[in-house]
């Protein structure tokens, strides 16, 4: 099983939310579809624009702490347009 941090924002350039999940799909569905209620559904979070893949729940908790002072960095470094990878995942 696969564990993924992801950050998702409302605009680039935006509010961003960082977080983990072991579905990347349905977690992005969810964000899209604003389907639970919370900071990324107040803030209109529903575009997925970073994630990175993890072999255990622990390192993507770790790696999810590690990169919520950084980032902005990190996105425009990978995905300087801030587009959505989401419709390309399968």
């Amino acid at each position: 099983m696969a564990f993924f941090t992801y950050i998702v924002t409302n605009k680039p350039r935006g509010t961003l939310y960082c977080g983990q999940t072991d579905d990347i799909n349905r977690r992005a569905w969810e964000h899209r579809n604003r389907v639970i209620k919370g900071f990324t559904h107040q803030y209109n979070c529903d575009m997925l624009v970073w994630f990175e893949t993890f072999e255990t729940r622990e390192n993507a908790t770790e790696r999810e702490r590690q990169i919520k002072n950084w980032k902005i960095e990190l996105i425009e470094e990978a995905n300087p347009d801030w587009r959505d990878p989401a419709d390309t995942l399968l």
